[in-house]
Formats: structure tokens, sequence, C-alpha cells
């Protein structure tokens, strides 16, 4: 592996994945806006939208060619400011402002519709403190009416919902665990099919050991440097990644050679991972809470390293859960670890001794 290192393609592999990202489709999207009012309230609710980060205004004179752009996904969203806006902000009245989206891109309209929401909050809390300027009021008098209650965002770890929002995080350890995987059951096949015959346990456990350095390192770059050049938020140290990776790393190598003993085929190994990949990156607790799970997908899915690798690395690292406090998760990769491992070497046991067996009886026949 290390005269050809393919694991490498890994690396190359997310990268191309990661360019989606290249454009920063969630900063500055395009969005028509049909001023119908002509008012300083309508022109200062588009200026206060212009001025946002997730929006670029694009002014249209008739609706008909912003739907046609829509329609051609040259624009995000339709913003049309109604007639009367501004009289009907002074004297009351409720008001509708049409925002037409392309439902297909969840995330764009989603970002939207909070800045719609925020610059028209904005609007109004302006034009509320003119008017109560304008009654006598103080500046001071103004603001604690308007806003009795001053909130206050602290960073707090809140397992209740689960990791169903933190999707990268997870396909970040689902890769690992893949390449891992895949990594290992070569190592170990290719061992057991060279002309020396079968290797001893030392040969055997340096060969495995000899993956470590080259994951360990590929860690860092998937859980530290390229979460870093996306711009995600990151709250644990190298240190703590490593420790936090290591053991998944001995459950995965386990696993491994639970699946070489049940198979025993490159080919078998290839078509297996194929199919159960996607399944177990659904039932991880990355797309869908676990608390939301069955109970027997929970049990299912607590034999898997990932779900506590995903669960550890994405608490510590985009979460703040204090390191102390993912100590179980890794008692449980360990203790999957060894469980896989023996599991492996009974069924590998059972396996040579059977075939000892027919042997023996196909001599004894001769």
């Amino acid at each position: 592996m290390l005269e050809r290192p393919m694991w490498l393609m890994l690396l190359v592999s997310l990268c191309v994945m990661s360019t989606v990202y290249a454009h920063r489709s969630v900063w500055d999207l395009p969005v028509a806006v049909i001023d119908q009012d002509h008012s300083s309230a309508s022109r200062l609710l588009i200026r206060e939208l212009d001025s946002t980060a997730k929006i670029a205004m694009k002014s249209y004179d008739n609706l008909h060619d912003a739907e046609r752009d829509l329609a051609w996904r040259k624009l995000f969203a339709v913003i049309i400011m109604p007639v009367d806006l501004e009289k009907k902000i002074l004297s009351g009245q409720d008001i509708v402002i049409p925002v037409y989206g392309d439902a297909t891109n969840r995330l764009a309209n989603g970002q939207i519709q909070q800045d719609v929401v925020a610059a028209y909050q904005q609007l109004l809390t302006q034009y509320n403190t003119d008017l109560l300027l304008r009654s006598g009021f103080t500046e001071r008098q103004a603001q604690v009416l308007l806003t009795p209650i001053l909130g206050q965002t602290l960073d707090l770890f809140n397992p209740g919902i689960s990791f169903a929002a933190i999707i990268f995080p997870g396909l970040l350890v689902m890769l690992l665990q893949h390449s891992l995987l895949i990594a290992c059951v070569r190592v170990s096949i290719a061992l057991k099919s060279s002309p020396q015959g079968k290797p001893s346990l030392p040969v055997y456990l340096g060969g495995l050991s000899a993956l470590i350095p080259i994951w360990l390192f590929l860690s860092i770059v998937l859980f530290v440097l390229w979460p870093w050049v996306l711009g995600y938020r990151q709250t644990a140290t190298i240190p703590e990644i490593l420790l936090l990776t290591f053991p998944f790393l001995i459950a995965v190598l386990g696993l491994g050679k639970l699946l070489t003993e049940c198979l025993r085929s490159v080919e078998m190994i290839y078509l297996t991972l194929s199919f159960i990949t996607m399944p177990v990156f659904y039932i991880s607790g990355t797309i869908w809470p676990l608390q939301a799970m069955p109970g027997w997908v929970r049990a299912v899915s607590s034999m898997l390293p990932s779900t506590w690798a995903t669960k550890a690395i994405a608490g510590v690292n985009q979460m703040g859960l204090p390191f102390n406090e993912v100590g179980s998760d890794i008692v449980n990769m360990l203790i999957l670890g060894l469980i896989y491992t023996l599991l492996g070497m009974g069924v590998g046991l059972l396996r040579d001794t059977g075939r000892i067996r027919r042997m023996l009886r196909s001599k004894r026949k001769a």
C-alpha cells in the first residue's frame, strides 16, 4: 500500500464531492424584486434585503419576465412589493408580501425566507421607533417598548436533536469506515493467500496495524483540515480527534476481521460493502435521529462502529461537547472491536476445523 497508495483516492473523491460548495451557493443568491409601490418603505425594504449576505437583488419591471427566469433557474425566488405597502404599514393594516420560490431547492429557499422575515421585522421596528419618537417617547423608552426582552445566544450541547442536521461529519465517518474496511479485508486476504501459507499472528497483526498510521493521518485531513477549508465550526483539538479516531479504527479493524472470515473473497467483500454502505449511513444517526428509530433498528445501529464515532466526533468537534462526556462512546467502540475480533477468530477457527476434517476424510477414503 505504501508503494501504491490507493488510499489517496479517498482524498480525491472527497475533493470532487466538495466542489459543489466551491461557488458558495448559499451566498449572494439571485432574487428578483418587483416594486409595485415605489415608496420609501419599499425601497428601504429592498435595500435591507440587498444588504444581506444570502440575497443579491435583481430588479424586474414585470412578473412575467421574473417567472420565466425562475423557471429557467436563473433566479432562486421572486419578491413582490405590493401596492400601498407604506400606507398599510402606517395605518397598521395586515400586509402580505408575495414571495415565489423554487421548492426543489429547500436550502436556498430556507435562507431566503429567513432573510425576508428578518428584513421585514427590521423595517417594522424602524417605522415603529419613528412613530414612538414623534409621539413623545424617548429613544430608551421606545427601545424598551419594542424589545422588552433581549435575547442572548450561548453555545449549548443538546443531544436531544441528535445529529440529523450534521450530515457532513457523519459522511466523513462513513468514508473513513468504508475505505478502512476495504483496506483491512484486502490485507487479510493477501496475507492468507501468500506463497508462504497462513501467516503467524505477529505477521498478521503487523500487517493490520500498519494501516492505523495511514488512517490516523486521513482522520486529520477529513476531520480537521477539510472542515476548516469549508468553514465548518470546530471545537476539538488534533490530539482529541486522534484519541476519538483510534478506538474507531480498532472497531473497524475488528469488523473487517469478521467480514474476512465470513466471506473470504474480495469480490464478495466489494459486493457486500456496496449494498450495505447506504443502509449503514441511514441508521447511524446522521440522517435521522436515533431517538426516533424503532427499538430493533437502534439495536442494529448500536452494533456499528460508525454510530458511536459519529456521535463522539460530531459532538466534540462540531457541537462543543466536553471530551470527558464521550468516554462511554470510546469504551463502546473498543468493546465492539474486541467482540468482532473474537467472533472473527471463532468463525475462522470453525471454518479451518471443518476444512481439516474434510481433508482427513478424503485421505481416509483414498
